[in-house]
């Protein structure tokens, strides 16, 4: 237990930790660091609900080619979403941040807000030679 007696004069009780024994000497306090999380991808994220996984798709479409696979409970983030092939009742598709590739969202947990494709801007070397040529 700490008792103020003025000024910066602090008095201990016995057995009141470290802690108060730094405010008593005049030291700033100690920062407690808050408990070591996971890092998470920024927002917009999905996380993957399916126990089966999720196929990345060259397309919003079950019929176009499978570019890989995320697992159960993989965090992916997003760039936007457009609305195509209906998946048992959703036919929100997401486009990857990182990645040429789409996700149906039926199979997802969206974090944060994802903005229609269209209405994303592109950046000036979007369409340009040297993208292409990056592209191969």
């Amino acid at each position: 237990m700490l008792k103020f007696l003025g000024g910066r004069s602090w008095r201990i009780a016995a057995g009141s930790g470290a802690a108060a024994a730094f405010i008593a000497l005049g030291a700033p306090p100690l920062s407690v660091a808050a408990p070591a999380q996971a890092s998470l991808p920024l927002k917009p994220y999905a996380t993957v609900t399916s126990q089966n996984g999720l196929n990345e798709r060259q397309y919003p479409s079950t019929d176009s080619s499978v570019l890989g696979t995320l697992k159960y409970h993989d965090q992916v983030r997003l760039r936007c979403k457009v609305r195509a092939q209906n998946i048992a009742g959703d036919d929100v598709w997401f486009l990857l941040r990182d990645k040429q590739a789409w996700i149906s969202a039926r199979y997802v947990v969206l974090t944060g807000t994802v903005s229609y494709c269209k209405d994303v801007q592109s950046t000036p070397l979007t369409y340009s030679p040297e993208a292409a040529d990056a592209m191969g």
